[in-house]
């Protein structure tokens, strides 16, 4: 007979194994595994900020800039018309990337100069949506 210890999942057990000859019957013998632990709760991921393009006036100021997908994904809806005033923080537009839905929002006050995308669009990260003056 010939003894090993096993490590199982951070626990050691010691094993005795039998040398079983040409003629003999080999027995199993199998030991009780101790009970699984409960897996820890997995963290939550916050979840992703409304994305927007990078800032060309501080908030609430009026200015201009170009609004682009900060992620790949899909347009949803459009919010905003071409020529349409918006307010800094204001919806433009729901794009799903991740089976998540995620809201653009003006970076600043404006005019919505142009929209580049349609409903159900697949947008490429960095694609301009839209452009406010």
């Amino acid at each position: 007979m010939k003894n090993y210890k096993v490590t199982i999942n951070g626990k050691t057990y010691d094993v005795g194994v039998e040398e079983a000859d040409g003629g003999s019957e080999v027995k199993t013998v199998q030991a009780a595994a101790p009970a699984p632990k409960a897996a820890p709760a997995a963290a939550v991921a916050p979840a992703p900020k409304a994305a927007a393009a990078p800032k060309t006036a501080a908030p609430g100021k009026s200015g201009s800039g170009d609004v682009t997908a900060p992620l790949a994904g899909t347009v949803m809806s459009i919010a905003v018309t071409e020529g349409q005033q918006v307010k800094a923080g204001q919806l433009l537009l729901i794009f799903e990337a991740m089976k998540m839905e995620n809201e653009i929002v003006a970076p600043c006050a404006g005019t919505v100069k142009k929209i580049n995308v349609t409903k159900g669009m697949v947008l490429e990260t960095g694609m301009v949506l839209v452009s406010i003056a």
